[in-house]
């Protein structure tokens, strides 16, 4: 059988990481099925996979017949339960590469030798929707990195959001419950826009801040590799001294952080619900390799209660006019899985897979979790055996005494399984500290049991208002109209009015935009103070608040301010027969500057210019402007007149905001679709040329800019941002 011809890379100068020994040994298998013999899972060669045993041709199957039950038992165990939350997911293999020794603060081996490239393997995901659900929910990403460092394995399991809605995981399940669809109908799928999820959050309003966040841009990622990560809880850095910091963890990407808008999510969920898991395929498959420098904001012990939150707190993040982010290594992907279900199905990870040099911190919600992972992968993955998958296993060598249980694949040699023994030489023996062995940090506790929080935990509405307030007025937009959307769909009338009593706490201009989408009147709220002390605290164990940190904007939540490149997008090309040339002129100047650029016609032929002939990607009828960044009429303004799919094409485009470029005598096509003011010259982001040449300069500066705010008018008042 011939070998398929892979699809053709970029020039890059970077190798593909593979993660282990195992791994490569299993891969090496299968990979290459030239010369290959159909075998039993036992390795009997088959000669007959068409038909299954009978008495007679006409007769009934037999029960002897192996292979056929061997076949269909496999398959009828194909599916194993899928995640909870987080089970529409997506991954990829690759590396990273500290900067500069981080020795001075933590002992992890992997962040202290910038010559170490430590494979890794990032899972993305989202967190409400099941495996078959759509890419582009209106949804916090899971953002799970793997770590195979020679230490062992070392997982940071985080999210594009750095707070969440709960503060103690004993609220998880609710939360989850409520957001998952309502259980008498199973309706909706992958949404929190119904009853059950806005009546917990308007009775917790400790979820605020997380709201704020979730209704912004940043729960719609352009894509995987244009967003965020964040650890959300407070860990510890450890160095060999034994000395303690608190590190919060960020991933920020190197294409900057960039959203789509509501109107084109949902579209782009019927036109390619697949959007974000073959944006990340396709990029590492043409050698555009994603990139993340890792972030950390330290805190010395000494300065733990300095804040006016708590560290401990998972609704709340540290802004970072108050502690700088400090870049301090790069995470590169850049090998796509050979099989979905066992690496990105299988892969498990779990906040307590540790290193040396890393610890946790009391946060409650985090606590919580180092008992959840592993009695999750227990019912997923069926075994506490999960470890010995590949994609689990660790590139560190593995010796200690656990034995057998459910589908145990290593085969362990001698008699001695226990410790402390004499008769295995006292092998393998526990580690000493200079050795590398892993010690909790020495954290003094002290206090009576109780159920409750720190005081410091009750101010429910700073963050949320800071969030608010620190956005954009287009960001702002969006977010008010995603929570009237949201609300909307709601109906028990009582559900709409608490969440609107929760936003006027947050801020009195934000609930009356909300408000007034449904004739709902604002109701007078006393302003809280930055927290809210419950009547019978003892004033004795109420801390310092240090007021004058108190922030009212921070520019770091606000995207307005990140990268801006032309790197990597997707640009439409219309074209005819008529403006084949300059198509062509235009891909070839945009991919030169790093743009994915797709010509677009009619039909798909070749287009034919004079002796020149232009290859086309995609027929209009078999694409959509949802999917692109950028778009490009090149002429042919009589034969794009004819078809409404061209007009709609490029309205898309229009009413998100986007990049548009029209050439020759598509200049003309804007009035004729009454898609422009009468003063057309001045329309933002819309480049008007005769030629290409004229034309791609600006437009080039257009797609950079990523959205033109400026067209985008209030579904309600129809004011323009």
């Amino acid at each position: 059988m011939a070998k398929r011809s892979s699809p053709a890379r970029k020039p890059n100068n970077t190798k593909p990481t593979s993660i282990n020994a195992k791994q490569e040994d299993l891969l090496a298998n299968t990979s290459d099925a030239e010369g290959q013999l159909l075998t039993s899972n036992q390795g009997l060669p088959i000669n007959d996979d068409q038909n299954s045993l009978k008495a007679g041709l006409r007769g009934p199957t037999l029960l002897e017949d192996h292979l056929l039950r061997e076949k269909i038992t496999h398959f009828d165990h194909e599916r194993i339960p899928e995640r909870a939350v987080h089970a529409r997911g997506s991954g990829a293999h690759g590396f990273f590469q500290v900067y500069k020794s981080m020795r001075s603060v933590t002992k992890a081996g992997f962040l202290n030798d910038p010559a170490r490239r430590t494979p890794v393997f990032v899972r993305f995901s989202t967190v409400a929707g099941s495996r078959g659900s759509a890419d582009l929910a209106r949804d916090a990403r899971g953002f799970a990195v793997k770590f195979y460092t020679d230490e062992g394995i070392y997982d940071l399991v985080g999210n594009n959001i750095p707070v969440f809605f709960i503060q103690d995981a004993i609220k998880f399940p609710d939360l989850v419950h409520a957001v998952k669809p309502e259980p008498h109908h199973e309706m909706p799928q992958a949404a929190s826009a119904h009853d059950t999820f806005w009546d917990f959050i308007s009775l917790m309003p400790e979820s605020m801040h997380m709201i704020m966040w979730v209704m912004s841009d940043r729960a719609i990622p352009r894509s995987y590799r244009m967003m965020e990560g964040f650890g959300v809880h407070t860990f510890r850095f450890v160095n060999e001294k034994g000395e303690g910091r608190f590190v919060k963890f960020h991933w920020k990407p190197l294409l900057g952080v960039h959203s789509l808008v509501w109107d084109e999510a949902t579209k782009v969920n019927g036109k390619d619900p697949d959007f974000h898991r073959r944006d990340l395929w396709e990029a590492i498959e043409n050698g555009d390799f994603p990139e993340w420098e890792l972030g950390v904001q330290i805190v010395e012990q000494k300065d733990e209660h300095e804040f006016p939150f708590d560290l401990l707190d998972p609704t709340k993040l540290i802004p970072e006019e108050l502690v700088p982010v400090q870049r301090i290594g790069k995470l590169t992907l850049d090998r796509n899985p050979a099989e979905f279900f066992a690496e990105t199905e299988q892969v498990a990870f779990h906040p307590a897979h540790l290193v040396p040099g890393i610890d946790f911190s009391n946060d409650p919600l985090l606590q919580g979790r180092l008992f959840s992972y592993t009695d999750t992968q227990l019912s997923r993955l069926g075994s506490a055996n999960f470890n010995e998958l590949p994609i689990n296993h660790p590139l560190a060598p593995v010796h200690n005494h656990q034995r057998d249980g459910h589908m145990r694949q290593t085969i362990n040699k001698g008699r001695v399984n226990y410790e402390p023994n004499s008769l295995g030489g006292g092998c393998p023996y526990q580690a000493m500290i200079k050795e590398g062995g892993f010690t909790s940090f020495p954290e003094p506790v002290e206090g009576v049991k109780v159920r409750g929080k720190s005081t410091k935990f009750q101010d429910h509405y700073s963050q949320a208002t800071l969030f608010y307030r620190s956005q954009r007025v287009p960001e702002q937009n969006h977010l008010v109209n995603a929570l009237r959307f949201e609300l909307g769909k709601l109906e028990v009338p009582a559900v709409r009015e608490r969440v609107i009593g929760q936003l006027a706490y947050v801020d009195a201009d934000l609930a009356a935009r909300v408000a007034e989408a449904f004739g709902i009147e604002v109701p007078e709220v006393d302003k809280p103070l930055n927290r809210s002390i419950p009547a019978d605290t003892d004033p004795d164990d109420v801390q310092p608040y240090h007021e004058d940190v108190l922030l009212e904007h921070s520019a770091a939540l606000s995207m307005a301010n990140t990268v801006r490149s032309v790197r990597t997008r997707r640009v439409a090309v219309l074209a005819t027969d008529q403006g084949a040339a300059e198509a062509a002129s235009l891909k070839k100047f945009l991919e030169g500057e790093g743009a994915s650029v797709k010509i677009i016609a009619p039909m798909h032929r070749m287009l034919s210019s004079g002796q020149r002939s232009v290859p086309v990607d995609h027929a209009l009828m078999t694409t959509a402007s949802v999917l692109f960044d950028a778009v490009a009429v090149v002429g042919g303004k009589v034969t794009w007149l004819k078809l409404p799919d061209a007009k709609d094409f490029v309205s898309d485009a229009f009413r998100h905001c986007k990049a548009i470029a029209l050439i020759g005598d598509a200049v003309e096509l804007l009035a004729a679709w009454s898609l422009t003011p009468t003063d057309k010259n001045a329309v933002p982001g819309v480049v008007q040329a005769r030629t290409t040449k004229e034309a791609a300069k600006n437009f080039l500066e257009a797609i950079a800019a990523h959205r033109h705010w400026e067209r985008e008018a209030d579904p309600l008042t129809g004011e323009k941002s």
